[in-house]
């Protein structure tokens, strides 16, 4: 076969066709066309808008422009705008023809500022979005799956700042010590006091305390002062934000809270549960790490009717010495029974929540166990049980239930895809943007973007199932027809 050479071809030529002819069948955006009505923007935006002045350019087609941005994981707006230039499929979805201008990049950046940035518009748009999901009948929360992610914030661990900030009180805190005091007193124990470890701003004309509170110290960053810290295990230290998510069991996502990075996962748990909780009817299951498997949230899951589904956490004990479990805790006589089936008897509840039992010195003096139970000097073995343990024990015996092991594993399936997915196409692997109000506008944008892609995609399959067998019994009708009029016409 002959070489063939196209080196002086000239590529200049005269197409005469339509946009809609050009765009693929097959292509998202005519998915994404057939799945959704974009014009349930116009009412979520019609306040921001003044009814006097210059036409603006329509909101559906900015809002288009950010989820093509992030849909097809294009990094920046500007590129975003050349793109859609150059891209007939990006411009037949946007209503664009081929002579007419595309909006400049600043638009979006400027719309944003002064119309959506202190709207609800975003939330809005995420909750339409999977609304239109559960029409469809994909979205099936009886199991739910949560966990957290962190995307690396736009700013250098160099440029930062120690800075004396407020410890937030944990929310619930007052919960715990009305616990703790009613367990010291069913005891026979006195109330805890009050221990002031806090710092005092005064005036110092009057010399009256101005506010209370407590401090610690941090590094902040001078770049995006909002994110947090961030590291783990041996991943590079860095600031960034962290993402508390939860999906349906088929993995759509339903919501997502963002908080700075240096903030522990069980402790953004709450209120994300809670938004999600109160969205939802039907969640009857929810699957979570081990990062999460705390009293105070097996408490929480608990007490709002849901069943936790964790994994087996391995007991953090020395090698070679009994692990907690191998002290029997006896209810009716409030004590625990040791390895040598000795007593170990109340004390007290300490300001953490923790109740402590502690055995006699003299049957553990003679004990041939004691290697293999405590080291410590007075020979005395002290285990703790929390005052909301009875609940970590009612999730330890979910995890022994039958259908366990079928839910629980569906998590790596859905909520930690979720992650993959997004940080591989649609930009959540780091951010561009700087603040916290950003970022979960961003993130509520990308994780919009994964539901609706997955959306248009289910649609359009379940649409040419249809077809195929419409076209079967059409066929089979047909043809049934067919032979019983040629055996009529034979007789």
């Amino acid at each position: 076969m002959a070489m063939t050479n196209h080196n002086n071809r000239k590529n200049d030529c005269m197409i005469f066709s339509t946009i809609e002819q050009l765009v693929p069948q097959t292509h998202l955006v005519r998915k994404l066309e057939k799945t959704i009505n974009w014009s349930f923007i116009y009412p979520l935006v019609k306040a921001l808008y003044s009814d006097k002045g210059r036409p603006s350019i329509d909101p559906v087609v900015l809002f288009k422009m950010i989820f093509i941005n992030y849909l097809f994981g294009i990094n920046s707006m500007r590129k975003t705008c050349e793109e859609i230039k150059v891209n007939l499929a990006y411009r037949w979805f946007l209503g664009i023809s081929i002579d007419d201008e595309v909006p400049n990049y600043s638009t979006w950046s400027q719309n944003y500022i002064r119309r959506y940035n202190n709207s609800e518009v975003f939330d809005e748009i995420f909750k339409k979005i999977i609304q239109q999901a559960i029409r469809y009948g994909f979205v099936d929360v009886e199991s739910i799956y949560g966990d957290s992610t962190h995307q690396k914030a736009s700013a250098n661990t160099r440029k930062a700042i120690d800075v004396e900030v407020a410890i937030t009180k944990k929310y619930y805190e007052e919960d715990l010590k009305a616990e703790i005091n009613k367990d010291r007193e069913a005891h026979g124990k006195k109330r805890l006091k009050e221990v002031i470890t806090r710092e005092y701003n005064y005036d110092e004309e009057t010399g009256e305390i101005k506010e209370d509170k407590i401090t610690k110290h941090i590094k902040q960053s001078t770049t995006d002062p909002e994110s947090g810290l961030y590291h783990k295990g041996e991943k590079e230290k860095c600031f960034a934000y962290s993402h508390q998510t939860f999906c349906d069991k088929n993995g759509f996502v339903l919501g997502s809270k963002t908080i700075p990075g240096n903030m522990h996962d069980s402790v953004s748990f709450k209120e994300a549960y809670n938004e999600i909780i109160k969205e939802y009817d039907g969640i009857e299951n929810i699957g979570l790490d081990s990062g999460y498997k705390t009293a105070v949230i097996a408490r929480d899951i608990i007490e709002s009717g849901v069943k936790p589904y964790f994994p087996y956490k391995r007991p953090m004990t020395k090698k070679g010495f009994f692990k907690k479990y191998e002290y029997v805790y006896d209810e009716a006589f409030d004590c625990y029974l040791c390895p040598n089936d000795k007593v170990l008897s109340y004390t007290t509840t300490n300001r953490e929540g923790r109740k402590e039992y502690k055995s006699n010195p003299k049957d553990c003096e003679n004990c041939p166990l004691l290697t293999k139970c405590t080291l410590s000097k007075n020979r005395v073995k002290v285990v703790q049980r929390h005052v909301w343990e009875e609940y970590l024990e009612e999730a330890e015996d979910i995890r022994h239930t039958i259908g366990y092991r079928d839910i629980y594993d569906k998590r790596k399936e859905t909520i930690e895809r979720v992650f993959a997915d997004s940080k591989e196409s649609h930009g959540l692997r780091y951010t561009r943007l700087r603040g916290l109000k950003k970022n979960q506008h961003q993130v509520l944008i990308i994780f919009a973007s994964h539901n609706l892609k997955k959306m248009a995609n289910w649609s359009w399959n379940r649409t040419a199932i249809y077809h195929k067998i419409i076209h079967f019994l059409w066929f089979w009708i047909k043809t049934s027809l067919f032979i019983k009029k040629k055996v009529v016409l034979s007789f």
